[in-house]
């Protein structure tokens, strides 16, 4: 199943992609994708009630506003340095265990709106990056069963203020969680959809130009280490997101480093994931 949530920014209601590949409708099934939906088997709940009820669900128009294919999870955990070639092009060794940061909830965004260049910002960077959906609580979990918890993945662009990240001291957040800067969608491909999260083709353009060019088994750490790790140091509840790295191809990694301004158009993907087109724009009040 492939889950969206479409209409205006804040009043999004909850939708899917059938397999004929039409967006429907399914607000007559009375929830949002959100934590209690996660939580309570939503999943099969919603599949079930398909089963009578897809045929009645309104078909959306062409031009509909996706927004994130979520609704705000209690939060996004993000793994720094994840990829090799990433690691090698920042000049930094690969970590001995998972680089953790946090990304402001407040960041979500449809996976088309335009990305705000926030004030004062000279090194707004992309990152195009595998997003998981935790599907249940996990806590102190083994690696073994890390990948029963996944309820699914989608796309994220984890955008990055480098300024703001690496030279105003203290931690990673500041650079990452302006509002615009966490682009999660199209949709969220439940875990049954996706045969190998390990072997998945990802990739970014800069107009029109692929900068970012890879594939997910290039991680230092996979998805079920990832998972097993982060379960030692937080409960992670239903609906969390946890976006996974990007590979090589950020715009601090150019010689000389390369960054986003206005106009400018991003556009990235996933294998099985579909893709974001995104315009910077610069921040106005």
């Amino acid at each position: 199943m492939k889950l969206i949530r479409h209409g205006e920014l804040g009043n999004e209601k909850p939708g899917i992609i059938s397999d004929d590949n039409s967006s429907l409708d399914v607000s007559a099934f009375g929830e949002d994708f959100n934590e209690k939906f996660f939580e309570t088997d939503g999943i099969n709940r919603l599949a079930t009630w398909l089963s009578s009820n897809q045929s009645s669900c309104p078909i959306l128009a062409p031009n509909t506003r996706l927004g994130s294919c979520i609704a705000r999870p209690s939060k996004i955990v993000c793994i720094g340095l994840n990829y090799a070639k990433h690691a090698a092009e920042s000049g930094m060794a690969n970590p001995e265990q998972p680089v953790v940061f946090f990304k402001a909830t407040s960041a979500l965004c449809g996976p088309n709106d335009d990305v705000v260049i926030p004030r004062n910002s000279e090194k707004t960077d992309w990152e195009v990056e595998l997003a998981v959906v935790i599907g249940k609580k996990a806590s102190y979990v083994d690696k073994a069963n890390a990948m029963d918890y996944v309820a699914g993945y989608c796309l994220h662009n984890d955008y990055s203020e480098r300024a703001f990240q690496l030279e105003h001291g203290g931690q990673w957040v500041k650079g990452k969680s302006n509002d615009t800067f966490a682009p999660l969608g199209p949709f969220m491909a439940t875990a049954d959809e996706i045969a190998d999260p390990q072997k998945l083709n990802l990739w970014l353009k800069l107009n029109g130009d692929k900068i970012q060019d890879s594939n997910t088994d290039d991680m230092i750490f996979y998805i079920d280490e990832i998972i097993s790790y982060l379960s030692n140091y937080m409960t992670l509840l239903p609906g969390d997101v946890i976006s996974t790295g990007t590979p090589a191809g950020v715009g601090l990694g150019f010689k000389p480093a390369k960054y986003l301004k206005a106009g400018d158009k991003i556009e990235l993907g996933i294998e099985g994931l579909g893709v974001q087109t995104q315009t910077a724009v610069a921040y106005s009040k």
